[in-house]
């Protein structure tokens, strides 16, 4: 059963002022709640491993995998799947 209309629906890039927006602030104040224990933090405080190619948040209170960030010359790669919300202070 669908709950949406898709004639109500737009592309992708109706998000695109919105998100334009949310990543212009100081990200590591956003909080996020780990899908692993449900522990929610500033991501300030996870640990955060920064040895192989890229970086690695984990959880401090369970360990889990919050996130990933690899850097290539061409472009960042995110990977956020170990979060289940994230709130980042909007910017005025």
């Amino acid at each position: 059963m669908r709950y949406y209309s898709a004639h109500r629906a737009l592309d992708g890039n109706a998000l695109a002022g919105l998100l334009a927006e949310v990543f212009v602030g100081e990200m590591t104040s956003a909080k996020a709640t780990c899908a692993g224990c449900g522990l929610t933090g500033s991501l300030a405080e996870t640990d955060a491993y920064v040895g192989g190619p890229g970086m690695v948040l984990r959880c401090r209170a369970c360990q889990a995998i919050l996130g990933r960030i690899v850097r290539s010359r061409e472009s960042v790669w995110l990977d956020l799947s170990g979060v289940t919300a994230m709130q980042i202070q909007a910017v005025s």
